[in-house]
């Protein structure tokens, strides 16, 4: 059975329950089994009279909704490779990824970003408007395509951060080995639940990651609540009351800085004890606990923590997150409050995951164990290499950078990282990203730039360079300067610096009052910085890092 069948069988299973609903207006907006099955057939018979053929291309421009899951399905069920792609980036840059995949279609939701990339490229790509996709009616499916674990099933284009996003073909038998997992670890999560499982999902559906989880909550007995403005993001999670839910590292760092300055905010006794609890739970995880910390702790698990996870969600079993590195302090503050956090690594040629964490057995700061069925290893260079089912069969015709990819039978992830004993991995960094200071030092940026982030929460993003410098630097970007007064900076990165062996000493600071964005060039669609970029953008102003020995 492929992952397309569990989804069809599963939707007709609860047919007339609700599966997926949208939030408009505070509303819910919603669509039973039956419900998403029609609008499936609807589609697939649409696109049955665009005379499209198994193995096409189909280009899908359009947010999160349940058209765009019921669209996909039918492309999918009908052998099409969806060519999903991120509404909210600029014409020039979605262009080039449309050209190379070369689809036979532009089915979008906006006709203005459409009209703007169709300017653009230089051959004529059909336009159709999503509302025109569903405009026939009918509730009968129309005959499966047979598909074989060898067909593809969508081309992901990555984000790029240093060069032209290329695209990553994953086939039937990469998603369903992937959704036998991800299952299996959402049954551990929630053993002993009986009912529906609520879900919130927010991040979009063009991502691999975003995407594998919708057809996991799809495979399952779930709610799927979709988030259809993330400026309201918080009022609908309240709303939608959920389980667990999939995270980026940026919210959570984001909901840790608002939850410690809420707090600090209102003083008094409440500041103190949450505090002390604080110090507590760290110096107990440490183990190191001193005689007033049980109290602290007590205290804070009668009377705060309940207040805060309710306002959080009532409901939470679990957080989810991955994307990036999460610091192991966030994953530990929320532990802290009673919130699992577990971990997820992967990219989108390994269908999105490698690894996950074990809600019954993980720890702070390790994205969990090898998923069942691959293999991970270091290399000798220090690089992860993964091979198994989970691995892309190749770049979209780019039979080289594939080839390159995929040398000795290993995919190459270009990730650094190391794994304990029990089997559980850490990221330690990216291998590309690496600094190569002047005196022949090495050593990674990321775990620098975390600890700045944590110690520095008005900060949006932190860049450490030094690549054949005598010494490291930093440039801070944040939205305003206020807690980003020099001297703050300075006592931070003294008090790192003390810790640190010399050639990571940073001896110097720039403070960008822009954060940077997907608007303004410097981050990928899915929020990674980049790099290259952002060191082209203020060359200068490094430049003038290394003429003084501090800032």
């Amino acid at each position: 059975m492929t992952f397309l069948d569990a989804i069809f069988a599963n939707l007709e299973s609860r047919a007339n329950r609700i599966v997926v609903r949208e939030i408009r207006d505070g509303q819910f907006v919603s669509a039973t089994g039956h419900e998403m099955l029609s609008l499936v057939a609807r589609a697939r018979q649409f696109i049955s009279g665009l005379g499209l053929k198994k193995g096409d291309r189909c280009a899908l421009l359009a947010p999160n909704s349940i058209r765009w899951i019921a669209l996909d399905l039918a492309l999918v069920s009908e052998g099409i490779i969806v060519v999903p792609l991120y509404t909210r980036q600029s014409a020039a840059e979605l262009s080039p990824m449309i050209q190379d995949a070369d689809p036979r279609v532009l089915i979008a939701s906006d006709a203005a970003l459409a009209g703007e990339i169709r300017k653009i490229l230089p051959v004529d790509i059909p336009f159709v408007p999503m509302d025109q996709v569903f405009a026939h009616s009918g509730d009968a499916l129309l005959p499966s395509s047979t598909l074989a674990d060898s067909d593809p099933v969508t081309i992901v284009y990555t984000s790029g951060t240093s060069g032209q996003a290329k695209g990553v073909v994953l086939n039937v038998g990469n998603v369903t080995h992937i959704l036998k997992c991800t299952n299996q670890r959402l049954d551990l999560l929630m053993t002993g639940h009986t009912g529906p499982e609520n879900v919130f999902h927010y991040t979009p559906l063009c991502f691999a990651a975003s995407w594998i989880a919708t057809l996991t909550f799809l495979s399952r007995n779930c709610i799927v609540t979709l988030s259809m403005d993330l400026a309201k993001l918080s009022d609908e999670l309240k709303l939608a009351s959920p389980h667990y839910f999939l995270n980026v590292p940026t919210l959570l760092e984001r909901v840790r800085a608002k939850i410690t300055e809420s707090i600090q905010q209102r003083g008094g006794i409440f500041a103190s004890i949450f505090s002390g609890a604080q110090r507590a739970f760290y110096r107990k995880k440490g183990e190191s606990a001193q005689g007033t910390d049980s109290l602290y702790l007590w205290i804070a698990r009668k009377i705060m923590f309940p207040r805060i996870r309710q306002n959080i969600g009532p409901n939470l079993k679990a957080l989810i997150c991955g994307s990036a590195p999460l610091a192991p302090e966030t994953q530990m503050f929320f532990m802290m409050i009673g919130i699992t956090v577990l971990q997820v690594y992967g990219l989108t040629e390994t269908t999105a995951i490698c690894t996950m964490d074990d809600p019954r057995d993980f720890e702070p700061g390790s994205v969990g164990k090898a998923i069942p069925g691959i293999e991970m290893k270091i290399s000798e260079n220090g690089e992860i290499v993964v091979r198994g089912p989970n691995i892309f069969p190749g770049y979209w015709r780019r039979p080289e950078e594939t080839a390159k990819a995929l040398e000795g039978g290993w995919f190459h992830t270009g990730d650094q990282g190391e794994v304990d004993e029990k089997g559980r991995w850490r990221v330690t960094g990216r291998l590309k990203n690496l600094v190569v200071l002047n005196s022949g030092h090495k050593f990674a940026p990321e775990p620098l730039e975390q600890a700045i982030a944590l110690k520095l929460p008005a900060a949006q993003q932190v860049v450490v360079t030094g690549n054949q410098r005598s010494y490291p630097a930093v440039l801070i970007a944040a939205s305003s300067a206020n807690g980003l007064q020099a001297d703050k900076i300075q006592s931070v990165l003294s008090e790192m610096n003390a810790a640190l062996p010399h050639y990571k000493h940073i001896r110097a600071f720039h403070v960008i009052h822009e954060p940077f964005s997907t608007d303004n060039g410097l981050l990928t669609a899915n929020g990674k910085i980049k790099r290259d970029a952002v060191c082209t953008r203020f060359a200068a102003d490094i430049e003038r890092l290394y003429q003084r020995p501090s800032a």
